[in-house]
């Protein structure tokens, strides 16, 4: 048993680290689904303030991280970046040696100078690191324009600058939401093929989905994220786990759209045609998906492709898309370069090629030009197919068009792991604490970003993802926006229920999520499920941006909620793709595939139970509304009476999943597996089999559907 000495140490060790963490934006308890307050245990949180940069080891170091992060305000002449809204005055701190003379203005984007105003906010001087310091208040006014600009302070011929965001006080694209709905199709774009996919659904097959959803009046196709994979296979399966999120996927090309495939030689087109007809058997096949297969096959298209000389417009428009895309699309082109030659595990990675800067690096390029090039080219024709999708959803009636799906985050492996390593955390990893649906909590294996280190680089690697992925795109869904508040970090080797919060800066993320948005003329999704604090959907919809319900998840006190209370600023629907599509909902196919799996933490006979009670709920306010005779029902009729429930409500968007239009029953992911469960695998199918693109105008299940959604939402007569 310790003494008193050590037990007081101890104490005091704990308090310092507990202090320090609040101060660091780290919780040290959290409220659970239980409805329970769990504190965080001394050893996650030792890991994670690692993580933030800090010391923790003995109370000393405690001590001068604590006395650290007080200073650091002080040490800076400005802040590290600075955020504001619209029409807000801006206040900014300026810490200069004591009696030191300052000013401070700012440079907008268009070149304009603004004098800020300092004002009388007396601080007392204090040493810091030997030095007196004083504060110096200043105030610009709050007529800036919206954009991204310079902050420039003089102290003495001390000269510093920062970034200085106005952003949008209430994003405009939401205003127009305010009396208009829509109703859009929800898919998994690499599950939904045609007669001429190579195995796998592509731009193209996104291009004929728009159109064949506009002509029944839909106003968005949703899908899943199209960011970049691996470079060659074996690549990813999930969207969700990529390698970069400001890139996309050329898995989903549709190489015979290149417009230089019609200037192939006969002998390398025949070649690519044989290719391209192995695989159209594919689409067709009852089997799970074949990534790797069919880009294996792409890209040998491609490279052939690349060959062919392009047209002085066609060079002209790649230059320009490759200024445009700057120092980004090189790493990029670079990281991709080194992957096809170095696995994961080597060692490069962490010695001579652990950065886009070194030595080595730089002969990468000198050495593999040309390489590099063939990967911003695929880049290129992604942009490309991506703007003749948006460009046709519009043509074809769509209010909105594409809506793009941005994940959490990354593969630690992968191209932003290693481009924006200085503005990721590292030896943790993002993820959710236990809920009902995964009572073991999830890991997502995602490098966080760092909050501090994201401040200091002005939000551009961040406002630079936003900007590639809205370039062609009429909306964007944000998968978990809730991290954008705070995230759940697992110490590196910790499992899942092991983690504790981080808080971000949700002001500047939110605001400039919105400021690009706008800028693109972009609606804005946040998905909003799981665990949240109550004033965080509040504050969402202040600034605009939507939130997400699904059917299932919606109750008060009383039981299911009442279609009159659901959100007006809210894309509804009746399921997500981590649930089983509805049919598989009814038939309780969630509680089956997770007892199989071994996830449930209680006997499967009370989940079954407490399933249909759930269920039955619903489908009791569904016939009181006169949308469903009786219990006896078919699985069809319950289906479309489930949509036609979410038309009474006052929301905005409606999502029509394209899995129940045509009565699919699989999961397409179960969170919390991997190699258990075929995720992201599963190819569009209805009760007879697969379902191409070309099937779906005749599609009697589809169009019946689609017939109650639309019917639902036109306006009476």
């Amino acid at each position: 048993m310790a003494d008193g000495t050590e037990q007081e140490e101890t104490a005091t060790t704990d308090e310092l680290l507990r202090k320090l963490a609040t101060v660091r934006g780290v919780s040290t308890s959290f409220r659970g689904w239980d409805g329970m307050e769990h504190p965080v245990a001394a050893g996650t949180l030792h890991s994670v303030l690692a993580a933030l940069g800090d010391r923790t080891g003995t109370p000393e170091e405690l001590q001068s991280a604590l006395r650290d992060a007080e200073l650091a305000p002080w040490r800076r002449l400005l802040p590290p970046s600075v955020v504001s809204r619209e029409g807000r005055e801006i206040h900014i701190a300026v810490h200069v040696p004591h009696g030191t003379p300052v000013s401070v203005w700012a440079v907008t984007e268009d070149g304009n100078r603004v004098d800020a105003e300092q004002r009388d906010d007396w601080e007392e001087p204090r040493e810091v690191d030997g030095i007196l310091k004083g504060r110096a208040a200043f105030a610009l006014r709050g007529d800036l324009p919206l954009g991204w600009h310079t902050l420039h302070a003089d102290a003495g011929g001390e000269l510093a600058e920062c970034v200085l965001i106005i952003t949008p006080e209430r994003l405009g694209t939401s205003r127009r939401l305010e009396s208009e709905r829509h109703w859009g199709l929800t898919a998994q774009l690499y599950s939904v093929r045609s007669s001429r996919s190579w195995g796998i659904g592509d731009f193209s097959d996104l291009v004929d989905m728009a159109a064949i959803a506009g002509k029944d009046g839909a106003g968005f196709v949703l899908v899943n994220p199209l960011h970049a994979g691996e470079p060659r296979p074996p690549i990813e399966d999930s969207p969700y786990l990529p390698t970069t999120r400001r890139f996309f996927n050329p898995l989903y090309i549709r190489v015979e759209d290149v417009p230089e495939y019609a200037y192939l030689d006969p002998a390398s087109r025949a070649a690519i045609e044989a290719n391209a007809e192995l695989l159209h058997a594919a689409n067709t096949a009852d089997g799970l998906l074949d990534r790797n297969a069919s880009y294996r096959a792409k890209l040998q298209a491609l490279e052939l492709i690349f060959t062919v000389r392009r047209s002085p417009a066609r060079v002209r428009l790649f230059d320009n898309f490759c200024q445009a895309e700057g120092k980004g699309l090189d790493d990029f082109a670079l990281w991709c370069t080194l992957a096809e030659r170095l696995p994961p595990a080597a060692p490069e990675w962490s010695g001579e090629a652990s950065s886009p800067d070194t030595p080595y690096c730089d002969t990468i390029r000198e050495v593999h030009a040309e390489r590099m090039e063939f990967y911003r080219w695929m880049q290129w024709i992604c942009d490309e197919q991506l703007a003749t999708a948006q460009r046709t959803a519009q043509g074809c009636g769509m209010a909105i068009g594409i809506v793009h799906d941005l994940a959490v985050g990354v593969k630690t492996s992968g191209a932003d792991a290693w481009m924006l390593r200085g503005v990721l955390a590292q030896g943790v990893t993002v993820g959710a604490p236990p809920d009902v649906f995964n009572q073991q909590g999830q890991n997502w294996t995602q490098p966080p970003w760092h909050p501090g280190q994201l401040a200091a680089a002005g939000y551009k690697p961040y406002r630079d993802m936003l900007r590639t992925v809205l370039r062609h795109a009429g909306g964007i869904r944000v998968d978990h926006i809730l991290g954008l508040f705070r995230l759940w970090w697992i110490p590196e080797g910790a499992g899942p229920d092991q983690g504790t919060y981080v808080y971000y800066d949700h002001e500047a993320l939110i605001g400039i999520l919105a400021l690009e948005a706008q800028r693109a003329g972009a609606t804005v999704v946040g998905e909003d499920l799981g665990v949240f604090e109550p004033w965080v959907r509040d504050y969402l919809t202040e600034r605009g941006i939507l939130g997400t319900s699904i059917l299932w998840f919606e109750h008060n006190d009383a039981g299911p909620l009442p279609p009159e209370e659901y959100r007006q600023q809210c894309l509804t629907s009746v399921n997500t793709h981590d649930l089983p599509p509805t049919a598989g909902y009814l038939a309780g196919e969630h509680v089956t595939l997770r007892e199989s799996l071994g996830l449930l933490l209680r006997p499967v006979e009370e989940e079954r139970a407490e399933a249909a009670a759930e269920q039955e709920a619903v489908l009791a306010l569904v016939r009181e509304r006169g949308l469903l005779a009786d219990s006896s029902a078919d699985v069809q009729r319950t289906v479309e009476a489930l949509y036609a429930f979410t038309a009474l409500t006052p929301s905005a968007l409606l999502g029509v999943a394209l899995v129940d239009a045509v009565g699919e029953t699989r999961t397409q992911n179960q969170p919390g597996t991997d190699a258990e469960h075929p995720n992201w695998r599963i190819p569009l199918a209805g009760p007879a089999g697969p379902v191409l693109i070309d099937d779906l105008p005749e599609n009697a299940r589809f169009n019946s559907l689609v017939g109650v959604v639309r019917d639902a939402l036109k306006p009476s007569v």
